[in-house]
């Protein structure tokens, strides 16, 4: 029951992978990444955008 409802509410439409990790680790470990600090970043399908 709790898993519909977050897979309706999730504009992904599904629950996380490890995988979906993997663009953001790669960018935080590349010179890209050297003037950010103190950012959280979120990688939650756009859950926290519909919340």
């Amino acid at each position: 029951m709790f898993d519909e409802w977050l897979r309706k509410r999730t504009p992904a439409g599904r629950w996380g992978k490890l995988q979906d990790l993997h663009g953001v680790a790669v960018f935080l470990a590349s010179g890209a990444s050297d003037f950010i600090n103190g950012q959280t970043i979120y990688v939650d399908g756009g859950i926290l955008s519909v919340i």
